[in-house]
């Protein structure tokens, strides 16, 4: 019995190492990488269409899920002492973000087209999403760099980081968010609306991706 079990055991360990190893050669295969990039580019277009579109913008529940907690902290404060001024600062961000796509798209576009085997191996090994992990890992700290002062520029623009500024003065959130005497409170509150803007891209390309497992699954023979 004890022979008929390890034996049984090791075809079932042949069999899942053959098959993980035909889903990478699948994966890998032009036809495999083809799926796998079309996905991709197929959220951020649906992304970036989103960003140029400040009602949709708005509206779009895996962008607010981005909101970093030091901005959610900025706006609890400022509902209570300016309310108005959350709904401002969330219009210009929605704003802003149409003046950041041209920025954006080149980048995405060239990591999905720069994606190697080893990342394409990951992604045949991985669950649902891990497509977005990986370009998350090479594009982020990228973009939210990118992004920032085009953001800040537009925000200033709007007049809002100084409103929030004279809002929040005699509030110690500011300083305990940035430091005590922060003289960048601009460039600090700019950052925080980038790496929204950032966050949540993925956050809609990672759906798109699970809308889409199955094309990705069919092209691994899973």
């Amino acid at each position: 019995m004890k022979s008929k079990t390890i034996i049984v055991a090791a075809i079932s360990a042949v069999t899942i190492g053959i098959t993980a190893q035909s889903c990478v050669a699948l994966a890998t295969s032009a036809v495999g990488v083809a799926v796998i990039k079309n996905v991709l580019l197929g959220g951020i277009t649906k992304g970036l269409g989103i960003f140029k579109n400040k009602d949709a913008f708005l509206q779009n529940n895996l962008i607010d899920k981005a909101l970093p907690q030091q901005l959610q902290d900025i706006n609890s404060v400022l509902g209570k002492v300016a309310p108005n001024l959350v709904a401002k600062e969330k219009d210009y961000i929605a704003q802003a973000a149409a003046y950041t796509v041209n920025i954006s798209e080149p980048i995405l576009k060239n990591a999905v087209n720069s994606l190697t085997t080893e990342d394409i191996t990951r992604i045949a090994q991985g669950g649902s999403g891990m497509a977005t992990q990986i370009l998350k890992e090479k594009t982020q700290t990228q973009l939210v760099a990118a992004i920032s002062p085009k953001v800040d520029e537009k925000l200033n623009e709007f007049g809002i980081i100084g409103s929030i500024n004279t809002a929040l003065k005699g509030s110690s959130i500011l300083d305990s968010l940035f430091g005590n005497g922060s003289t960048n409170t601009s460039f600090n509150l700019s950052t925080l609306a980038s790496q929204q803007l950032v966050n949540g891209l993925f956050n809609i390309v990672e759906d798109y991706e699970k809308q889409n497992s199955q094309q990705i699954f069919k092209a691994l023979g899973k």
